[in-house]
Order: structure tokens, then C-alpha cells, then sequence
């Protein structure tokens, strides 16, 4: 009973210290591919041609799910609102969750799922082929070549496709809203307009999808970078990078949202 409880604290240990050193290895990793960056930049094709992988490729299953996603809060804002006879207040309702909330965290755990899981894939296929090794060889950076190009692109593509994904869902919400269930055009377009802040809202919004590119590009390439060499340790390397991925996405949301909420009192 106690060597069995012994062993168990040990595992704990041994995981926690783990997971210790990996956020350390990933904070190095980033700070390296910050100060690579600068040649990437120079090379600034290699930055567009990695965001058309990552953003231009995610367009479709950004867009269809942000008409469906503003659809759907149409149908329950328009149930949920004509309770109180506030049907027209149905923009209000879709284009705040979206601009707010939805817009950023869900457009953040697709492009995680599509463009996070192909960046490790891709990387950690190259160091299972000795590709990174060769570059290291030929004096070619790795880091700059490689990692801060991918790390640039998912940055600079996650704002657009979380902005993408709020302009479908409020055309979403807009087709059920006034197309379907019969909502004047006017009420709908001029009380969004009213209630939709640009600095509280939409720059709330715009701030969220930067810090989630960030970091779903860090987690990208670190654990595309950090896999083992082979076949098991880069689907091991890609599944990791979704789940760490959404647990990050919802946990810096919780906290980018409290300190949103503050500085609006």
C-alpha cells in the first residue's frame, strides 16, 4: 500500500516537473524564434507564402462555421428575445457575442485544429527526415528558415479570421433575423450599430485573436520542433498541439476577459 502510493506521488512528480521544464523549453523557443525573426522579414515571401497555408486554406471552414455559429444565436436570441418583446434587438445580441466572444475563441480553435495540427505535422516531419539537420549542416538557421516564418503567418492570419468569422455569423444572424423570421431591416442594422462599440468591443475582439495566434503558433511549432523523430512522436507532437491549444484558448479568454471587463468600470 505505501510502495503503491509511493510510486503514484512519484508519477505525479515526475509529470509535473515535466510539464515544468516544457513551458520553460517553450518560453526559450520563443524568445529564439523572436530574435530569428528579423530574417525572416528580410525574406518577407516565405512570411506570405506560409500565410496563404494557414490563413487563405482555413477561409472555407472559417466562413461556413461562422454563418452557421451566427444562424444558430439567431434562432436562440429570437426565441429567447420575443419572451420580453425585444425581437429587435436580435443584431444587438449576435453581433456582440460574436465581436466580443465567439468571434475570437472559435475562429482560434479551428485555425488550432486545421492550421496548428498541419504546422507540427509539417515541422516534425522534417526533423523525422533529417531536413532541420541538414539546414543546421548547410549553416541555414532552422529557426529563421522554418520556425519564425510559420510563427508570423498564424499571427498575422488570426485576426483576419476571427474578424472573417464575425462577419459571416452577423450575415447569419441577419438571414434568419430579417429574412426568415421577419425582423425590420432598419431595427436590426441601426440598434447594432448603436450598441457595438469600436474601442470596447471590436479592439476587445481584435486583441483576443492576437494573443490566440500567438500562442497557437507557439504551441504549433515548439511541439513540431520538440517531437521525436518518428512516426508515433509526430501524431503524438499533433495531438498535443490541439488539446494544449484549446486548453490555452479558453484559459487566456477567461483571463483577457476579466481584465477587458475591468477596464470597462
Amino acid at each position: 500500500m505505501i510502495s503503491a502510493l509511493r510510486g503514484t506521488l512519484v508519477r505525479i512528480g515526475h509529470n509535473f516537473i515535466e510539464n515544468v521544464w516544457r513551458v520553460g523549453a517553450m518560453a526559450r523557443f520563443f524568445a529564439m524564434v523572436l530574435l530569428a525573426s528579423g530574417t525572416s522579414f528580410r525574406r518577407f515571401r516565405l512570411v506570405m507564402r506560409e500565410v496563404y497555408f494557414t490563413g487563405v486554406l482555413s477561409l472555407i471552414i472559417i466562413m461556413v462555421s461562422g454563418l452557421f455559429v451566427g444562424m444558430v444565436l439567431g434562432l436562440q436570441g429570437f426565441e429567447t428575445l420575443q419572451k420580453y418583446g425585444a425581437q429587435e434587438s436580435i443584431g444587438v445580441l449576435v453581433s456582440l457575442s460574436l465581436v466580443r466572444e465567439l468571434g475570437p475563441v472559435v475562429s482560434a480553435l479551428l485555425f488550432a485544429s486545421r492550421a496548428g495540427s498541419a504546422i507540427t505535422a509539417e515541422i516534425g516531419l522534417m526533423k523525422a527526415t533529417e531536413q532541420l539537420t541538414a539546414m543546421d549542416m548547410m549553416a541555414v538557421s532552422p529557426t529563421a528558415r522554418v520556425i519564425a516564418p510559420r510563427f508570423w503567418a498564424g499571427v498575422i492570419s488570426m485576426p483576419m479570421l476571427a474578424a472573417l468569422f464575425s462577419a459571416m455569423g452577423v450575415f447569419g444572424g441577419y438571414l434568419v433575423g430579417v429574412v426568415l423570421v421577419g425582423v425590420d431591416n432598419g431595427a436590426f442594422w441601426s440598434q447594432m450599430q448603436a450598441a457595438v462599440d469600436f474601442r470596447y468591443d471590436v479592439m476587445s475582439g481584435v486583441v483576443k485573436s492576437l494573443v490566440f495566434g500567438v500562442a497557437v503558433t507557439v504551441i504549433a511549432t515548439f511541439e513540431g520542433f520538440d517531437a521525436p523523430p518518428t512516426a508515433e512522436g509526430v501524431s503524438g507532437a499533433t495531438t498535443r498541439t490541439v488539446v494544449s491549444s484549446a486548453l490555452t484558448i479558453l484559459a487566456l479568454d477567461l483571463v483577457l476577459t476579466a481584465f477587458m471587463l475591468r477596464g470597462d468600470h
